[in-house]
């Protein structure tokens, strides 16, 4: 069954899937939450003292992050390595109706939103000149990952109680060994199982306050 484009409190698009019971982002709002979990509490951490970075994102979904990504990079001059893991890709009956591209400034931001979607996967595709994507249509197990390469990881998958599997330790484990020195790794989820998976895979873990609608959130980092 395909998804539901929804309407969330910001004014900005999200999905609801019927099937898991399961939106996309928050109700709250999609972009909003994006921003807070993904881009200022991951992005800006990781960028510290670092001019390029690696980024990995479990859950490509609705490219909002890799879009909000791309804005960053713009903003402050950053080089950006972009891997979107999805493993259902939205077709573009659903992805063209998302309203992203009317509420990100970025010039020609919905023929990047478009490409984004449309890019094979496997393919390096430039946008602009600071930005590489290459999306990777698999499951998260069957994923060849480079050792000690991310500075970055956004985990976005769906919630714990929807896909137990991906947040499991041998999950974080895989994570860690992939992440480089002080990388950094931002979830929405706070639930305590998922903190103790992170600390025993080897990161130091960091509750920190969630977007709106919600208490808290993780960060956790490589040291």
């Amino acid at each position: 069954m395909k998804p539901e484009i929804i309407i969330t409190e910001d004014g900005s698009s999200s999905l609801y899937v019927s099937s898991l019971n399961e939106n996309y982002h928050s109700g709250f709002g999609a972009i909003n939450e994006s921003v807070h979990v993904f881009v200022r509490s991951g992005f800006d951490k990781a960028v510290e003292n670092r001019k390029e970075l690696n980024v990995l994102e479990v859950g490509f979904g609705t490219g909002l992050n890799a879009l909000l990504t791309l804005k960053e990079s713009i903003r402050q001059g950053i080089i950006i390595r972009y891997d979107g893991i999805e493993p259902y890709p939205l077709s573009r009956d659903i992805f063209s109706k998302l309203n992203y591209p009317d509420l990100i400034n970025i010039k020609n931001c919905n023929s990047i939103f478009n490409m984004m979607h449309e890019s094979l996967s496997e393919l390096d595709i430039k946008i602009g000149n600071d930005f590489l994507l290459h999306k990777i249509k698999s499951v998260f197990a069957n994923v060849n990952l480079k050792p000690d390469f991310y500075h970055l990881v956004y985990f976005d998958a769906f919630a714990p109680d929807v896909q137990p599997e991906l947040w499991e330790l041998p999950v974080f484990q895989r994570l860690f060994d992939a992440m480089d020195n002080n990388g950094v790794l931002v979830t929405y989820s706070a639930k305590g199982q998922v903190r103790r998976n992170m600390q025993q895979a080897g990161f130091k873990v960091e509750r920190l306050p969630g977007p709106k609608g919600k208490r808290e959130m993780l960060r956790a980092i490589k040291k």
